[in-house]
């Protein structure tokens, strides 16, 4: 039992021996490090050690290189001041570049405080930003608040009317399959047979009896404003009763 329980142990602390070799001397051939060792104790904790020797900085102090502002083939981003700072703080005083030239002008530095207050403004403001923004949004949530409440006090009401809507819109499509159903019937009667709504004839037969419809609303509308004008008004009855 004890040599079934140790054989995983043993096959994985090898496995970890392995890749930990390869993957020193991957470091190795890629890395610019001196020495990059890698080893495993016998708790299986890996230990690094590096030791990193960087290369000195190659610098002419004795005949720097000082670009010529005159010349045409010197580039735009050579006769920058941003390029002589960088001149100045590689070789110092042999740059021959006057340190006072290098600070920045009067607008430059107001500009770089409008920046600063900006970006960075006094505790005062600041509080003063956090109690404005803490107003804003007390106001925009009374008036979310008072919003729902009005559309909650009008929810009875919208629902009566959605539930109208709803009544009557159910109401018109039954009217409209009753009619229907009357104009197929009654086309049966007059063709004889069942026709398809979509037919030219029906259309037809549909329009017609649409016009019909349109003659006779018009007729009963003429014959009922006979029929006021003609009756005695309401004030000359009560007149002549009297």
């Amino acid at each position: 039992m004890r040599v079934l329980r140790t054989l995983p142990q043993k096959m994985a602390t090898s496995m970890l021996c392995r890749r930990t070799a390869i993957f020193s001397w991957a470091i190795q051939r890629v890395s610019p490090l001196k020495s990059y060792n890698l080893a495993s104790s016998h708790c299986g904790l890996l230990h690094q050690i590096a030791n990193y020797n960087p290369k000195p900085l190659k610098l002419n102090l004795k005949d720097p290189y000082i670009p010529d502002r005159e010349s045409e083939k010197t580039p735009e981003w050579q006769k920058t001041a941003k390029y002589d700072r960088k001149l100045f703080g590689r070789y110092g005083s042999s740059s021959g570049i006057d340190p006072a030239k290098l600070w920045p002008s009067h607008a430059q530095l107001e500009e770089m405080i409008a920046e600063e207050r900006e970006w960075n403004p006094p505790l005062q403001v600041m509080l003063k930003n956090v109690e404005a923004k803490t107003k804003e949004d007390n106001a925009k949530r009374l008036a979310r608040e008072k919003l729902v409440a009005a559309n909650m006090a009008k929810m009875p009401k919208m629902v009566a009317d959605w539930r109208k809507e709803k009544q009557e819109a159910k109401q018109k499509l039954k009217d409209e399959k009753a009619r229907r159903e009357r104009l197929l019937a009654e086309a049966r009667e007059r063709f004889g047979y069942a026709m398809d709504p979509r037919s030219p004839k029906f259309l037809e037969m549909v329009s017609e009896i649409e016009k019909e419809e349109k003659k006779k609303r018009k007729l009963m509308k003429r014959r009922l404003k006979e029929e006021l004008s003609h009756a005695p008004p309401a004030a000359s009855s009560a007149e002549s009763s009297s």
